[in-house]
């Protein structure tokens, strides 16, 4: 668990990178917003409830790339992308209205990534334990799956792959990261992030 100190060092560089951040993510977000908006001709921003920390849902922001609104797999998903959409999930621009998550303090920059109800909520026993941290933009389990998406589609049953390897893995590596904490590992994942 982080000590009260190291939960203040967090948030103190939450609020301040995305503070530093948003006023060059602003324009390129509105374009963003509104491409989506024309492409998939329904509001371009899309809210959907997830997880966060303690187990407490709450709404997460991101651009609108699927014309559905929902998916149960991820042939779904890309059966319903459109082109743009495409682009905005591979480059993961479409996570760019997050930064008000985190400035809400719903999330924060690196942490595990925020799941709809049914996985992070139903954890047991010391599992729980990353309930704990809030949700992330990035992370360690983000950054391992970043082809997440290829490799379920790959196999033959994707939510059964889903639900008894990736997920079970990224719950390891979500622990190892709140076990192991520190500041500049953070700075490590978010470089990591926009580098490779």
């Amino acid at each position: 668990m982080l000590t009260k100190k190291q939960q203040f060092s967090k948030r103190f560089f939450d609020v301040s990178l995305s503070i530093l951040v948003l006023p060059f993510a602003i324009i390129p977000l509105l374009l963003l917003l509104g491409i989506a908006t024309i492409s998939m001709g329904k509001n371009g921003l899309f809210v959907q409830t997830r997880i966060g920390q303690f187990g407490k849902p709450f709404k997460l922001y991101k651009i609108r790339t699927l014309r559905g609104t929902t998916h149960a797999n991820v042939i779904d998903i890309q059966k319903s992308e459109t082109t743009i959409g495409r682009w905005m999930r591979k480059t993961k621009l479409d996570e760019l209205p997050q930064l008000f998550n985190v400035l809400k303090g719903d999330m924060s920059w690196v942490g595990p990534r925020p799941d709809i109800p049914g996985y992070a909520d139903r954890l047991e026993g010391d599992d729980r334990n990353i309930l704990a941290l809030k949700p992330g933009i990035t992370g360690p389990a983000t950054l391992k799956y970043k082809q997440e998406d290829r490799i379920l589609l790959a196999q033959e049953n994707p939510l059964h792959y889903n639900d008894t390897v990736i997920w079970p893995d990224k719950v390891q590596l979500n622990l190892k990261y709140l076990n192991d904490w520190s500041l500049s590992k953070d700075i490590g994942y978010i470089v990591r992030s926009f580098t490779g």
